[in-house]
């Protein structure tokens, strides 16, 4: 199954980042993104399959959008990075990606996960 997945840790708490605000998009050719899908993290802090049913897993330049703000506002914490955008590139015969985002107010760091 081809799949586009992430998973968010909050290093400040050592716990998952729940109900977090995630959208992917993809790029077309002329530099546009297009919204494949929108989706919140879950009580693990993961969106298991952001690709949607139906849209093929093609090569391409892909952007996940991760809204922080809202996130770190609901524990009255103040943060540096209101918005986290992680854009990653696809080639052919590629079918899963997890990208992990390890996040806390005042910074954050991602790389590709199994």
């Amino acid at each position: 199954m081809k799949r586009i997945s992430t998973h968010i840790l909050d290093l400040t708490h050592g716990k998952p980042a729940i109900a977090v605000p995630v959208r992917l998009e993809k790029q077309n050719s002329a530099g546009d993104w297009r919204q494949l899908t929108a989706a919140r993290t879950d009580d693990d802090g993961r969106c298991l399959q952001l690709l949607p049913e139906g849209e093929d897993l093609s090569a391409g330049v892909y952007r996940l959008t991760f809204d922080t703000a809202s996130y770190f506002a609901r524990q009255k914490v103040n943060t540096l990075y209101p918005v986290v955008e992680i854009t990653f590139q696809a080639r052919e015969d590629e079918s899963h990606f997890h990208i992990p985002l390890l996040l806390s107010p005042n910074g954050y760091s991602t790389y590709r996960g199994s």
